[in-house]
């Protein structure tokens, strides 16, 4: 051992020594260039022998290599001041990554304290102190949480983690966890649809104290089996938002308020987008909930609120053109353009399968602050004007109940059979069709025509009527397309459709279509 240490020794002894040599001569090597004393004794031992050309190129000389020097020591200093702003740069970058998630979980909190405080203004008639402070109080904790570094997000371990294995669909992620023990409930499957009416009209009577009249919510079931959208229109106060809010009550899945913006422009308003700075996607309480949709047979309601605010056909228009194909298999939309290994379940290679049992509900006010809601909307949805404010009325006391969407669905498939349209009602509609056309050039499209004959014969077995059934739509759906013509001109053919009316259906019996005309006429 003596003869390792007295190698280890002399070996590091001249090591260093050799590091001190080469501090040492550079050090002298500096001193040297810079020995101006030096530089000053040995010009005048050669300035007796000078010229006045020799005199002048020694000045030159002088300043010309100083200068070279100077030019030296700038650029090192310049690549040094350069590259400490390089990583100044670079932590700026950082901090300002932080900041920008920070700031989005900001958004997401205050957006869950709006959506949450929406939920008790509907859900009651004021909001009192103590539930905007319980909310306040919440949201502190969770903020408080997050700072001291509890967040998942935040946390050393879980940072390692995703830098290995990226999760971007965070909201997403947790309904995989949710479902992944999921048990489906003891649904409620023992009733009709007339039934199903009668018992969600007395629920939002006696649990919710909203009044509604019997054919608004059987307009509002049969409008689901001919389309997933309806549009709830009218004057403001009439409880368009309250009525999609309490049948999530009902069914005991509570509805997703979506509060449509002015600045809504494309799809990515109701779905989200991918982040690229934090290489995560902002996830959406709508595409939360379409997700979600995917795991379980409830029947789930997501309520757009105010949809007319901004304009429908944009940032829904990927939805309004996926609910006309026929085939629901091929009702998928695009979340991201490729796939990653952890994305959710039920994402196959970016793209989501909308699911049948998601019904899409939207509010309307037709005032200055709106956009008109176009033909194309219009068109695939089902219209229900509510311009009344409803009336108390007796009722007995309704429970909640979970029903599933396959059993409605089976019961849609029932009516069909059951009440298909006599031949005589589709005589009529048809001379009424080449009547529309040949006045005001003015054509039903199979589109609607298809969709009448899904909506009466289940509007029936709600209830209703045949003639209300096929009054409704021609209202909505038709004569409706009268606002857009000159109605001066067309003012003296009305007249003569009403009589035409009456003639093909009976008497006053197109009630709202005969009513509707009528409002036209006063117009001028």
């Amino acid at each position: 051992m003596d003869g390792f240490l007295n190698w280890f020794f002399a070996f590091m002894t001249k090591m260093i020594d050799g590091l001190w040599s080469m501090l040492q001569g550079l050090f002298s090597g500096i001193v040297a260039i810079f020995n101006i004393p030096g530089y000053i004794s040995q010009f005048n031992t050669f300035k007796d022998q000078f010229t006045f050309i020799d005199w002048v190129f020694s000045i030159l000389a002088f300043i010309i290599v100083y200068g070279v020097w100077a030019a030296i020591i700038y650029l090192i200093v310049l690549a040094i001041r350069k590259a400490i702003s390089t990583r100044h740069t670079a932590l700026g970058t950082e901090d300002l990554l932080q900041e920008l998630a920070d700031m989005h979980r900001d958004v997401q909190r205050l957006t869950q304290e709006r959506e949450r405080i929406m939920a008790l203004k509907l859900g009651q008639s004021t909001v009192s102190v103590e539930d905007l402070n319980k909310i306040y109080q919440e949201s502190e904790e969770q903020a408080l949480r997050e700072d001291n570094g509890e967040d998942t997000e935040r946390s050393g371990d879980s940072s390692v983690e995703e830098e290995l294995h990226p999760v971007r669909f965070a909201r997403l992620d947790e309904v995989d966890k949710k479902y992944e023990y999921y048990v489906q409930p003891n649904y409620r499957n023992d009733f009709t649809l007339e039934e199903l009416c009668d018992n969600f009209r007395n629920f939002a009577c006696s649990k919710m104290h909203l009044f509604y009249e019997a054919k608004t919510i059987r307009l509002m079931f049969a409008g689901f089996a001919s389309t997933k959208l309806i549009i709830l229109q009218g004057i403001s106060g009439t409880g368009k938002t309250s009525l999609p809010y309490s049948m999530g009550k009902f069914f005991k899945n509570d509805s997703t308020i979506v509060s449509v913006q002015p600045s809504w422009r494309d799809r990515s308003e109701m779905f989200g987008y991918f982040n690229e700075f934090s290489k995560k996607f902002n996830e959406t309480e709508t595409l939360k909930r379409v997700y979600e949709s995917s795991y379980n047979d409830d029947i789930n309601i997501v309520i757009l609120d105010e949809m007319n605010i901004a304009r429908v056909e944009y940032y829904f228009a990927e939805m309004l053109s996926i609910m006309e194909m026929p085939d629901p298999s091929e009702w998928k939309i695009e979340i991201v353009p490729s796939s990653w290994e952890n994305d959710p379940k039920h994402l196959e290679k970016g793209s989501l399968l909308i699911p049948q049992n998601v019904w899409y509900v939207g509010t309307a006010n037709n005032d200055d602050s709106t956009f008109s809601v176009s033909d194309k909307v219009y068109d695939r949805a089902i219209t229900i004007n509510i311009d009344t404010i409803g009336v108390p009325f007796d009722c007995p006391e309704v429970e909640p109940r979970q029903v599933s969407y396959s059993y409605v669905d089976k019961l849609y498939k029932d009516a069909l059979r059951d009440n298909q349209l006599d031949q005589k009602y589709l005589d009529a509609i048809s001379n009424l069709d080449d009547y529309v056309i040949k006045k005001f050039r003015v054509a039903f499209g199979n589109r609607i025509l298809k969709q009448l004959k899904i909506f009466v014969p289940v509007y029936v077995a709600c209830g209703g009527t045949v003639l209300e059934g096929i009054d409704h739509i021609l209202a909505t759906k038709v004569f409706r397309k009268f606002e857009s013509l000159n109605l001066s001109l067309i003012r003296d053919e009305i007249k003569g459709l009403i009589n035409y009316l009456n003639a093909l259906f009976g008497n006053r019996t197109m009630v709202s279509s005969i009513e509707f005309l009528e409002r036209l006429q006063k117009t001028f």
